[in-house]
Order: C-alpha cells, then sequence, then structure tokens
C-alpha cells in the first residue's frame, strides 16, 4: 500500500457544522424528490376518476360500471397503462444525457433542466384535450424526473459531510414520500370536483416543479463538480461555506486528487466496463431493480384501483391511499434517523422480512376469499390495508431511500455520473415494466402476483447477505480503499 492509500484508508471524517445555508442547499435541491413522488402518487388517483376515464378510457369506464366484471381485470387497458408507464420511459433515455449534462455544465444547472421540462409537463398534462396530448405531457414529465434523479441524489452525496450522507441523501426518498402524500390529498379533495378534478390534479405538479426551479437559481455548485472543471480556487471557497469551517485543506485535497484521477479516464462510460468498475455498477443497477420488483411502485401507482378491487369505493379506495402515504412519510423519517446509526443493511434485510410477510399474506386473503366477482369483508379489506401499509412501512425506511444513496456514494469521481445515469436508468426501465404490466398481470396472474413479488424479495435478501457491503461512515473518494477491497466477493475485481 502506497502513501496515499495509506492516508485515505487510515482518514478519520472531515471537520464541518451544520451550517443553515448547506441545510436551505439541501431541502431546496430535495424539491426534486417532491416533483417524482408526487407524479408516483397522482397517476393512480387520477386513473381511477369516473371522469378522466369517461373523456380518454371511456371502454374502460364502461368495463367498470358492469357489476360482474371481473375484479381482478377491470383496469387492464395498455393505454391507461402507457399514461402511468410512458414518463418511465422517456426518464429512461434522458437519464444518460443528464449525465452529460452534469458532468460539462454541473449538477445545478442540470436541476434547473430538470425543473424546466417538468413545469412544461405539468402544464400540457392538464390542459390535454386527447390521449397524444396526455402521453407528450407525461413524457415531458419524463424528462423532467430523468434529469432530476440523476442531479439531485449526486448533489445532496456530494455536498453532505461524510457523518451525515446518508441522512442528507435520504431527504431525496423523504421528498418523494411526502409528494406521494401530497398527490394522494389532491386526488381526495377534488375527486368531487366535476369534471375537471382530474385537471386540478395534474396541474398541482407544477408547485414542485415551481419550488425546485427556485431552489436551482438558490443552491451552491458542489465542491466536486466545480474541481471537475478546473474551477479550483471557486470550489475551495464553495467548501469551505458549506463546511462552515476553514480547516477543509485535507477534504479538499482529496478531492482534487480524484478530480484528477477522473481526468485521466477520459470516457467515463468506458470505464464503467473495466472490472475494476463492476462492484460499484452491479451494486448499483441490483439495488435499483430490487427497489421496483418489491412491488412498491405497483402499489403506490395504482394504490386507489387496487383497494377499489378488494371492494372500498371510490372515495374510500382514495382514503386508503391516503392512509398508506401518511405511513410512507413516516417510516421515512426513521430512515433519516437510523440510517447512519444502524447502517444500510441492518434495514435492508429487516424490511426483506417485513415486506416479504406482508406480500405473502395479502396473497393468501385475495387468493382465498376475493373471486373474481363480488368482494371480501370489511374485516378482510381492513387487513388488507393494514397490510399494504405494514409492506409499504418497511420498504419506506430501506429499499426506498437506500436505492437511491447507495449507488451515489459508491462510485469514484471518474465514473460517478455515468454510473449512476445506468443506475437511473435501470429503475426507470424496471419502474416502466412494473407500471406497464401490473393492472394486465393483475387480471391474469390475479392473487398470485403478490407471491411473485415476495420471490423476488426473498432473492433480494439473499442478495444483501452475501453480495452487499456496509459504506456507513465511509468518505465517498475512499470506497475503493475501505469498502470493496475488503469485500470478499468483491475484491476480486480491483486492482
Amino acid at each position: 500500500m502506497d502513501e496515499s492509500e495509506k492516508r485515505i484508508s487510515t482518514q478519520q471524517n472531515f471537520p464541518s457544522k451544520l451550517t443553515f445555508y448547506v441545510a436551505i442547499c439541501w431541502f431546496l435541491a430535495a424539491f426534486g424528490g417532491l416533483m417524482f413522488g408526487y407524479d408516483i402518487g397522482i397517476s393512480g388517483g387520477v386513473t381511477a376518476m369516473d371522469d378522466f376515464q369517461i373523456k380518454f378510457f371511456p371502454k374502460v369506464y364502461e368495463k367498470k360500471l358492469h357489476a360482474k366484471e371481473n375484479n381482478y381485470c377491470k383496469y387492464d387497458d395498455q393505454y391507461l397503462q402507457l399514461f402511468t408507464s410512458s414518463l418511465y420511459l422517456a426518464a429512461l433515455v434522458f437519464s444518460f444525457l443528464a449525465s452529460k449534462a452534469c458532468d460539462k455544465f454541473g449538477r445545478k444547472p442540470t436541476i434547473l433542466i430538470a425543473s424546466v421540462f417538468f413545469l412544461c409537463g405539468a402544464a400540457l398534462s392538464a390542459s390535454a384535450m386527447n390521449v397524444a396530448m396526455l402521453i407528450v405531457g407525461r413524457i415531458l414529465l419524463g424528462v423532467g424526473v430523468g434529469f432530476g434523479n440523476e442531479a439531485v441524489p449526486l448533489f445532496l452525496s456530494e455536498i453532505a459531510p461524510v457523518n451525515h450522507r446518508g441522512a442528507v441523501n435520504i431527504l431525496f426518498q423523504l421528498f418523494v414520500t411526502i409528494g406521494i402524500l401530497f398527490a394522494n390529498l389532491v386526488n381526495f379533495a377534488v375527486s368531487k370536483v366535476h369534471p375537471y378534478g382530474w385537471r386540478i390534479s395534474l396541474a398541482v405538479a407544477g408547485a414542485p416543479a415551481a419550488g425546485l426551479f427556485i431552489g436551482s437559481l438558490v443552491i451552491s455548485e458542489t465542491p466536486t463538480s466545480l474541481v471537475e472543471r478546473n474551477k479550483l480556487e471557486q470550489g475551495h471557497k464553495t467548501l469551505k461555506k458549506i463546511r462552515g469551517v476553514d480547516n477543509v485543506d485535507a477534504e479538499f485535497n482529496q478531492i482534487r486528487a480524484a478530480c484528477e484521477a477522473a481526468k485521466r479516464a477520459k470516457a467515463p462510460f468506458k470505464e464503467l466496463m473495466k472490472k475494476s468498475s463492476f462492484p460499484p455498477l452491479i451494486i448499483g443497477i441490483s439495488l435499483q431493480i430490487f427497489q421496483q420488483m418489491t412491488g412498491i411502485n405497483a402499489i403506490m401507482f395504482y394504490a386507489p384501483v387496487l383497494f377499489q378491487t378488494v371492494g372500498f369505493k371510490n372515495d374510500g379506495s382514495l382514503l386508503s391511499a391516503v392512509i398508506t402515504g401518511v405511513v410512507n412519510v413516516v417510516s421515512t423519517v426513521v430512515s433519516v434517523v437510523a440510517v447512519d446509526k444502524l447502517g444500510r443493511k441492518a434495514l435492508l434485510l429487516e424490511a426483506c422480512v417485513q415486506m416479504f410477510i406482508s406480500q405473502v399474506a395479502i396473497g393468501i386473503i385475495l387468493h382465498l376469499d376475493l373471486p373474481t366477482t363480488g368482494s371480501l369483508t370489511k374485516v378482510e379489506a381492513g387487513a388488507v390495508v393494514f397490510l399494504v401499509c405494514f409492506f409499504v412501512m418497511g420498504f419506506a425506511w430501506s429499499w426506498g431511500p437506500l436505492g437511491w444513496l447507495i449507488p451515489s456514494e459508491t462510485f469514484p469521481v471518474e465514473t460517478r455520473a455515468a454510473g449512476f445515469a445506468f443506475a437511473v436508468s435501470s429503475n426507470m426501465f424496471f419502474t416502466f415494466v412494473v407500471a406497464q404490466a401490473f393492472l394486465s398481470m393483475m387480471c391474469h396472474m390475479q392473487a398470485y402476483i403478490f407471491f411473485f413479488f415476495a420471490g423476488w424479495i426473498f432473492v433480494m435478501g439473499l442478495f444483501v447477505v452475501f453480495l452487499l457491503p456496509e459504506t456507513k461512515g465511509v468518505p465517498i473518494d475512499a470506497m475503493a480503499e475501505r469498502v470493496w477491497k475488503k469485500h470478499p466477493v468483491w475484491k476480486k475485481f480491483m486492482d
């Protein structure tokens, strides 16, 4: 081990204070999560509204009116699912452009671009007169999500001191859950505003986008991004400002050394194909895939639809979705408090057990007592709501926030934006797949769809036990020495 490696592997946390200015930066940047969460929560409630279905999907509305229609199939329509999923297909493509923008222009301008696209998408969706306008609006929202989900977690990880990095990064996921809850509350409030309540729901998406736009003008660029673009003096000055101390030379030198090493890697996407890049790349992509295959977005997108399926009326299903939204927010706060104390692996493993039990129990109840026609008893429907909340609780303090945190903190600076782009695009692709397929899967698999997701959760637990290293308390630019080279599996990939 040479002297530089020894310094990195033995260094302590760098000095810092929690300043009011940097707290404002974190808060404003996390509006990207609010923007993303609002969209996740809004689509399920809107697609369940009668006025929306009558205008854009009259066949779905007619099918729903049939009293003896199959409980599991009444929302099985590819165009209805495309309304939700088209956003994530656009986000998949544009996350790679966002990676280039992060490298060339910085994290701050990329966040600004995200807010502008999202504002345009919200305006077009709310004013849509036909399905084509609706889908184009969703695609513009997807561009905003692609840019925001790439830039915001990177911004939060790079600006946070190491001892608070987990909690700060989870601000993004906390705002996602607040956005979902806000969307459910808006849907519930406008569900009786006929015939344009759905337009209000879609238009309000512009509010968090406006907050992100204002935030993008106020926040500081990250020191890492400034040093990457040869703005050394500004980077040093910014680091002092966000740390609240003058003694930042050690941290600045590490950032500078990492960026100098990054410049030697002329093609970051090509660097990702090297053997030493496989550990963070595999971990980053796998966590994003697993996050979606828990079934969480199937539940969050279609919570009102799901609750209607098990016997709730329209208002009751929207109210139940609000309840799950509250649970989601509160449980994410638990993660903010616990992630830098308990560590990443403990939270992920505990949640696997909790989510597995929930999915299996829901599947058993629906399989035994929800026929293709009819509904559950009030007690059984209440049990399903409780189990959904129990599931959401486990996800919200583990796989939800940590699925974004871990990939944002494990890549070296030379492949950080490119590697995180692969992680984001994997998330968007599997979100698209689940959103596009869930209602059709529920139609054909019926209650077995919950056993399908439970099987994935079991695999995820094994992955955490054997392949996921603990990254709690490790400086972001010291992962190679202190994590990958010491892991029994991944050390074989390191030079």
